[in-house]
């Protein structure tokens, strides 16, 4: 999410409730061109991310394949207040002890490395979002872990979103996933609505309290998205006025869906 959210208490944690929109079975299934082309540029990015590959090189790989399907990124012209500029790019990259909205530059991963990788873009008027984390070379065990358990808390985060539940269940089942391997959790940016546009109501943060927040209806989509760093929680904005780092250098990983919930 390149949305910040304060921390706060009650329904303003979760978004406005006459801002959220929900869509019509219709509007679901137009919306599942968006998700599969996220989907296919992921993966084509996670088999040309490699030893002596270069960040731009992956931006490019992604803008080409936005021009080659007709779609539209929704990140090229994104200038938010927080944003030193607009963003520039289509990809965010964020290696090693990035974690979020790493602004693709002349850099060649090295063995070793953790990237992820975060992506937004239209397709026919509608947007899906969705980011994945991997490790380039020889990996190091404690990387492999964390991104487990961040697959497995977006994966009990997914399976909290039905009908029926708050939002307050997704943020519940993803917090006991990262608890339960010690992990602290940054409430600051977490997942939201995806629509016509990137971000929108309800947040959708990655820790709270079960039985709270919005209550989930069939036709809500949301981006889902936790990410979590080894050893801390604090993050700073680097010098290129957008990527976010580990405040001690821990690595951080993030994995993110769009879901669409329905009547079943």
């Amino acid at each position: 999410d390149l949305t910040p959210r304060r921390r706060a208490t009650g329904s303003r944690l979760h978004g406005d409730p006459e801002m959220i929109e929900l869509r019509t079975p219709t509007q679901i299934e137009q919306m599942k061109p968006a998700g599969r082309f996220v989907a296919d540029v992921l993966l084509a990015l996670r088999e040309k991310a490699d030893v002596g590959v270069n960040l731009l090189e992956l931006d490019e790989l992604a803008h080409q394949m936005i021009k080659d399907r007709g779609a539209e990124s929704c990140y090229i012209d994104y200038h938010p207040s927080f944003g030193a500029m607009p963003f520039g790019k289509v990809l965010c990259t964020s290696v090693n002890d990035a974690v979020l909205h790493g602004l693709p530059y002349d850099y060649a991963l090295e063995d070793g490395d953790l990237l992820s990788v975060d992506f937004a873009a239209s397709v026919d008027g509608w947007v899906s979002d969705s980011a994945l984390s991997v490790v380039v070379g020889t990996p190091r065990p404690e990387d492999l872990e964390l991104i487990e358990t961040t697959t497995r808390a977006l994966e009990a985060g997914v399976a909290a979103a039905r009908a029926g539940n708050r939002i307050g269940d997704i943020s519940a089942a993803i917090a006991e996933v990262a608890h339960g391997k010690g992990l602290r959790i940054n409430t600051q940016f977490g997942g939201h609505g995806v629509g016509r546009t990137m971000h929108g109501d309800p947040h959708v943060p990655n820790d709270g309290r079960s039985g709270r927040g919005f209550k989930l209806q069939a036709g809500l989509v949301i981006a889902i998205e936790p990410w979590f760093l080894h050893t801390t929680d604090e993050i700073y904005t680097d010098a290129d006025g957008w990527t976010l780092r580990s405040v001690d250098g821990s690595r951080g990983a993030h994995m993110e869906h769009t879901v669409a919930i329905t009547a079943d």
